[in-house]
């Protein structure tokens, strides 16, 4: 297979299997299944639109589920308060969860929010093939361990001193 092809796989198979990146502190169990099954599935949505040349990032449910293990663990100022409410707006609604209540609901984003998301996405994005490349790494280091451990246990010793 070509290096490209490869790498289109291996990007299909980690919108599958790569982690999803939450906040430190523990609330990373509390993500409902219906939002950890939304970022699976946004995840190869975005996958199709990097094959047609787009640039790859991180989705609105990945953005969702991190902000909302963060404002679990810690206050939020305001513009990252409005982001969540952003991003967890249109995230429950595209998968018909509920609407957001008209009191706390933000319709839009000022640039430097947007901004903010952007890059927020982008780092989610990182932080998750990073994370499936160190598994990766991991598998074959462990796999040439064991198979130096096999050669030598039947390679009989020439000489033992």
């Amino acid at each position: 297979m070509s290096k490209n092809v490869n790498s289109m796989v291996d990007e299909l198979v980690g919108t599958l299997t790569d982690p999803i990146i939450v906040y430190p502190g523990g609330w990373g169990e509390s993500l409902p299944e219906w939002l950890k099954n939304a970022i699976t599935l946004e995840r190869l949505t975005e996958n199709m639109k990097s094959t047609k040349g787009g640039e790859p990032t991180g989705t609105d449910a990945e953005a969702c589920a991190y902000l909302n293990t963060a404002s679990m663990t810690m206050p939020m100022d305001n513009d990252w308060s409005q982001i969540y409410l952003y991003v967890a707006g249109k995230t429950y609604t595209r998968w018909s969860k509920s609407e957001m209540p008209e009191d706390i609901r933000v319709d839009s984003l000022t640039d430097q929010q947007t901004d903010d998301l952007n890059r927020l996405k982008e780092w989610l994005y990182r932080r998750r093939t990073t994370a499936r490349q160190e598994v990766e790494r991991n598998e074959r280091r462990q796999q040439k361990e064991e198979e130096a451990a096999k050669r030598e246990v039947e390679q009989p010793a020439l000489f033992e001193f």
